[in-house]
């Protein structure tokens, strides 16, 4: 792929990413994409064939970035709380950066409309990050003794919080709320 091909590829994706983020995936078209990024809509679908397409890449591209900010679980802090503040830290800093939701989660509240590729996408996100927090939070003494299946709650309950916290915050117009709901470690 030449430079520039890679660089209206790169323009396809942000801005696909910017109006899922902003409108879901139902609000956008590849006639939209075209526009905002100054080419022809066949352009676009030379890259993408169709919009699954597009829609699988953005997320995969969303899990991608969202997993390096995260690390290595081996490199994770070495407190459970510290841990929680780690993701926590993530959405509010991508809440507060530019008032837009969490792709993934906007995508997984739209599962029953979504292509299933794309959904199956949405979902391996929300899967790597429980098991990121899972991994991690096993490493810290709060987690050692605990059963898979309590790390487990307290990964989903953490994501639970977060997502639904995002939606609250942005709902409220009020993008600070979200840094106030932190997580809990259950007992």
């Amino acid at each position: 792929m030449s430079r520039n091909a890679a660089v209206t590829e790169e323009k396809i994706l942000d801005l696909a990413e910017k109006m899922i983020r902003d409108n879901g995936y139902n609000g956008f078209s590849f006639r939209e994409i075209a526009s905002g990024i100054g080419v022809k809509s066949s352009s676009v679908h030379y890259y993408f064939p169709a919009k699954s397409d597009l829609g699988v890449k953005v997320a995969n591209r969303y899990s991608e970035r969202f997993m390096d900010a995260l690390g290595d679980p081996a490199d994770a802090p070495k407190t459970a709380e510290a841990v929680l503040n780690k993701v926590h830290g993530l959405f509010v800093s991508a809440l507060q950066k530019d008032g837009q939701m969490c792709l993934c989660g906007v995508l997984a509240a739209e599962t029953p409309g979504l292509p299933a590729d794309v959904a199956m996408e949405a979902k391996a996100f929300f899967d790597r990050v429980t098991k990121w927090l899972v991994v991690s939070l096993r490493r810290t003494d709060w987690g050692k003794s605990r059963p898979e299946d309590d790390l487990q709650a307290q990964a989903l309950s953490t994501l639970a919080l977060l997502e639904g916290g995002m939606m609250v915050a942005r709902v409220q117009g009020r993008p600070d709320l979200l840094a106030s709901m932190k997580p809990q470690l259950a007992d």
